[in-house]
């Protein structure tokens, strides 16, 4: 067989088997399985393994204020190396990189758990498939990429992990137009579109560094694949209506929930991630001139549900607005979920990123492609006008 490419995709004959497996020593009992495969069923049951799987402890959540300007990744990276001191001793929090540590903010976990900090180089193939083993060994494993390297680049990995039930926690950083001067081949702007490929993983794209915090949290002490898709810039903390952490000490995340950041009438607004703030400033400018609108954090796009708010979406110009792709990403779960629940919104904008983004600073990039805040701001205005 060897050097011949005609055995790469077909099996030996019952005689070469038989042949081989004399040269090898070994007894042929093809018929045994010749007769186990008759009795196969058509359906499967799912397959059981005896997997270490665990959980962590979640500690107690980091609250950011007002004051403070931290990005998404900083939060994430603040999270887990305070779940790394909190479960020291119990459960091994264990952050698997590619060489890229300062960027995904794991120095803070180096120098709290050294001993759990797996540095694999530029290898990500190879970072998904350990983590994703490590997962089912009794530690609670947090692979830390670059969107377009921990789901892109290895979503055969990944669609691995997903068909074996790992336990493995995916912190994808520097997505969407957002981290701006990296250009279009680092823009992970299809995170959504990834991980809908998938059946049994997690998806979570916080709204800001406390939305992030709680969400690292979770997936910690929660079993199943997650993936939490973060952008790079700095980013404030989401204010309620008093001025107050939206998302503060006595927010409880919750998978698939959606979040009320602004309520209003005739104009709704669904967004995530990195311009979710956007959204809200934008709302609070019009309630200056008089005019409430209602602004929706879809943390878990994957889990849309619009009978959950069909008040909303009823009678309302509805806008989606994403940094993703505007033809994979949260506008396809809201039409699909439109459709099946028979709502009826007056109008349907959706915000996002049509094409490959040129390099540039991502308020240049946002303008482009009208995810800026006067773009949203001229574009309700115009829905409320007709």
């Amino acid at each position: 067989m060897e050097n011949r490419h005609e055995y790469h995709g077909a099996p030996l004959k019952e005689d070469e088997l038989d042949k081989a497996l004399k040269e090898l020593g070994l007894e042929n009992d093809i018929e045994k399985y010749k007769k186990m495969r008759k009795n196969l069923p058509l359906l499967r049951k799912k397959l059981e393994f005896e997997d270490y799987v665990v959980t962590a402890d979640p500690g107690t959540p980091i609250v950011y204020t007002k004051d403070d300007k931290v990005d998404n990744r900083g939060a994430f990276g603040n999270a887990i190396a305070d779940l790394a001191k909190v479960n020291k001793g119990k459960v091994p929090i264990v952050a698997v990189d590619c060489d890229l540590k300062p960027s995904v903010k794991l120095g803070k976990f180096e120098k709290v758990s050294p001993e759990t900090y797996v540095q694999i180089g530029i290898q990500e193939h190879n970072a998904a498939t350990i983590a994703g083993a490590m997962s089912v060994c009794g530690v609670v494993p947090f692979f830390a990429d670059f969107g377009v390297f921990g789901l892109d680049e290895t979503f055969n990995q990944q669609r691995l992990n997903d068909i074996n039930h790992t336990n493995l926690k995916t912190a994808v950083t520097h997505c969407g137009i957002d981290i701006g001067e990296d250009g279009k081949t680092h823009h992970e702007i299809n995170y959504i579109g990834i991980v809908r490929s998938f059946f049994d993983t997690k998806l979570i794209v916080p709204a800001d560094p406390n939305q992030t915090d709680k969400a690292v949290r979770y997936a910690a002490s929660t079993i199943g694949n997650v993936v939490i898709a973060m952008g790079r810039s700095k980013i404030p903390a989401i204010l309620d209506e008093n001025g107050n952490p939206f998302f503060g000490e006595n927010y409880e995340f919750e998978y698939g929930k959606m979040d009320i950041l602004r309520k209003g009438e005739k104009v709704t607004i669904l967004t995530h991630g990195s311009v979710a703030h956007k959204a809200v400033n934008v709302a609070d400018k019009l309630k200056e001139e008089g005019i409430n609108i209602t602004v929706i954090n879809v943390s878990a796009p994957l889990e849309f549900d619009a009978a959950k708010i069909s008040e909303y979406i009823n009678n309302s110009h509805v806008i989606i607005y994403e940094d993703h792709n505007k033809y994979n990403g949260l506008i396809v779960e809201f039409s699909k979920s439109v459709v099946e629940n028979k709502l009826s919104p007056l109008s349907v904008e959706s915000l996002g990123v049509d094409n490959y983004s040129p390099s540039g600073n991502n308020a240049s990039l946002f303008k482009i492609f009208k995810l800026d805040e006067d773009s949203l701001y001229s574009v309700i205005k115009e829905k409320i006008n007709e």
